[in-house]
């Protein structure tokens, strides 16, 4: 199944039991056809709806490999760190391990941070040339239309070389981070968005309903399923 499906639910509540629902289904198929599921996450909300949705589900945790849609390239300890909030919300939660999560290394400088994040992601999906297809890839919307760290007006957006690129000039800090490029995002089985809030309802609106070029709207799979999970107020605009 191809496509994409706009998904309005009545409340952020709501928006997290979508979301863990879908999550529960890819994770599913995945394990079931392959032994093995593969999960790109984000920060910002999802860490939230992540934290208080996926222990509720029936899965096999022990076949879960989870990667990084976008990493802060800071300590593990930072309040900035991705890992580092799943460590302290979903892992405690959940059955899933640190080993599980194929974390950015900073012992690097931050361009070879991001050669070894693509070689890993890479070795982990037995992929030496193409481009690799993540089961399900787990994004959220910044207010100026970001997703991962791509920004608009930004010179990655248009980056078709590399998988994982780095970003040093982050207009929202940190300013140093590692982030998936829209070949390796557009190549996923499946990508979803969820969000709540009024706060969000122009950028919805302008990606989803006026089609603007904003980053949030490229992400658009070329084999796969795109989903948006919006709550009442996120869709007032639509």
């Amino acid at each position: 199944m191809t496509g994409k499906e706009i998904i309005k639910v009545s409340s952020e509540a709501q928006v997290i039991e979508k979301l863990a629902e879908l999550v529960e289904k890819y994770a599913q198929e995945a394990i079931a056809g392959k032994s093995s599921f593969s999960i790109g996450l984000s920060g910002g909300s999802l860490v939230k709806y992540l934290a208080a949705g996926l222990p509720r589900i029936q899965t096999d945790w022990s076949k879960w490999k989870l990667f990084f849609c976008d990493e802060r390239y800071v300590p593990v300890d930072s309040a900035d760190s991705t890992f580092g909030l799943y460590r302290q919300t979903l892992i405690p939660a959940t059955s899933l391990t640190e080993e599980q999560f194929v974390q950015i290394n900073l012992k690097l400088p931050l361009e070879e941070c991001a050669v070894d994040y693509e070689k890993r992601v890479r070795e982990f999906f037995h992929e030496a040339v193409g481009v690799p297809s993540f089961d399900l890839l787990l994004l959220g919307m910044g207010p100026d239309g970001h997703t991962c760290s791509l920004f608009p007006d930004h010179g990655l957006l248009g980056e078709t070389s590399c998988l994982i690129a780095p970003i040093s000039d982050s207009p929202k800090p940190p300013p140093e981070r590692v982030t998936m490029t829209y070949p390796l995002l557009n190549a996923a089985k499946c990508c979803i968005f969820a969000m709540a809030g009024a706060s969000k309802a122009e950028m919805v609106r302008r990606i989803l309903k006026d089609g603007e070029n904003l980053p949030a709207g490229r992400v658009q799979p070329l084999n796969g399923q795109l989903f948006w999970i919006l709550d009442t107020a996120a869709a007032s605009q639509l």
